[in-house]
């Protein structure tokens, strides 16, 4: 019951955001008590905190995948892109947004969970891109990497790129290429006009 109300919680706070979905709300889509819910997560904030973790921790897991299975950087990082984005519902309520205005403590201890875990896989893709011809030689990584972080975190603020004008799917895709430009090689940059012309074939 346990692993029943934590991925259900998980779609509903993802669909409809943290603050605006009740225990109530809850309960009725699961059919049972609250009762029943407290028995394994004393209020709110633990679930959603069990919530945040468990997804952070399988969004994790599928990045290793990706890092370990793509053909090359420039790939790697929109496949990851897709996958997050998948997980987390296209980011339809804002979640990291919520989190950080409602629930901050969990919201702090995420983001350098966060932090921790992208600034080295985004080292290691620009380590592999200069490995490769991709990335331009001279590149001082751990700044990249912590400028990479950081635009990813403020483009997900509502109140800068507000929901109504920016779609999120496509304002990451933007982000992406952005970073990519400015750091790739002819030879990256090769690739990633293929890869884009090539997705943009398959969307339409």
């Amino acid at each position: 019951m346990k692993e029943k109300i934590l991925h259900t919680a998980s779609d509903l706070f993802l669909n409809l955001g943290f603050k605006s979905v009740t225990m109530d709300d809850l309960a009725m889509q699961l059919g049972i008590s609250k009762k029943t819910i407290y028995q394994h997560y004393e209020n709110k904030t633990k679930l959603v905190e069990a919530v945040t973790f468990h997804l952070f921790d399988t969004i994790c897991v599928g990045i290793d995948h990706i890092c370990e299975t793509a053909s090359n950087p420039i790939e790697e990082l929109y496949h990851i892109k897709r996958f997050v984005m998948q997980h987390l519902k296209d980011e339809k309520s804002s979640p990291q947004y919520q989190l950080r205005k409602y629930y901050p403590k969990i919201y702090d201890a995420l983001k350098w969970k966060q932090f921790d875990v992208m600034h080295e896989n985004i080292m290691e893709n620009l380590r592999q891109g200069i490995a490769q011809g991709i990335f331009r030689e001279g590149l001082n990584v751990d700044f990249v990497a912590r400028m990479y972080f950081n635009g990813m975190t403020g483009i997900k603020d509502p109140e800068l790129f507000p929901t109504g004008k920016f779609n999120m799917s496509r304002l990451m895709e933007n982000y992406l290429e952005y970073h990519l430009r400015a750091i790739s090689t002819e030879k990256g940059l090769e690739i990633l006009n293929q890869f884009i012309n090539t997705n943009q074939e398959v969307n339409t």
